[in-house]
């Protein structure tokens, strides 16, 4: 089975003007695929990207680097720089946890038991007495087994 390389698309932005001038980073998208395929997308992206400053853009140079693009938007008084780079995604805090391989989902063993039935629900819409402990706490909690819980 082969995998297929999940790339990241990345700008970096001049936010702010005059001396609180500073770049700020922002993934746009992941791209699976060729490292080909990403750089098409990120050079989509950067035809288009309307950066926030300037706000009375003159002049837009869009130019082609070895991991991207850099866009210089000169202004009346400044110019603005958005940096667009394209890398492997290696590692994300935020991605859901890979799926177990199909052949690693078996059934339990026989020998575990089935997850307990719904408590027994009385005419009255009160639930049977549970079975408590020694200290008179149940043994199962209430909420087990009710529509929406785990």
């Amino acid at each position: 089975m082969s995998t297929r390389t999940t790339w990241a698309l990345v700008v970096e932005t001049t936010q702010g003007i005059g001396q609180r001038k500073h770049m700020a980073a922002e993934v746009l998208a992941h791209v699976e695929g060729s490292r080909e395929e990403a750089l098409a997308e990120l050079e989509r992206r950067a035809r288009g990207h309307v950066p926030e400053h300037p706000s009375s853009p003159r002049r837009r140079r869009l130019v082609r680097t070895g991991d991207g693009f850099l866009l210089v938007v000169d202004g009346a008084w400044q110019t603005f720089a958005s940096r667009f780079t394209v890398g492997e995604l290696l590692a994300d805090s935020d991605a859901p946890p890979d799926p177990e391989p199909v052949a690693a989902r078996s059934a339990p063993p026989p020998d575990v038991p089935d997850e307990p039935a719904a408590p027994a629900v009385a005419p009255g819409g009160a639930h049977e007495p549970d079975e408590l402990d020694e200290d008179g706490i149940p043994v199962r909690p209430a909420w087990l087994g009710r529509i929406g819980r785990p």
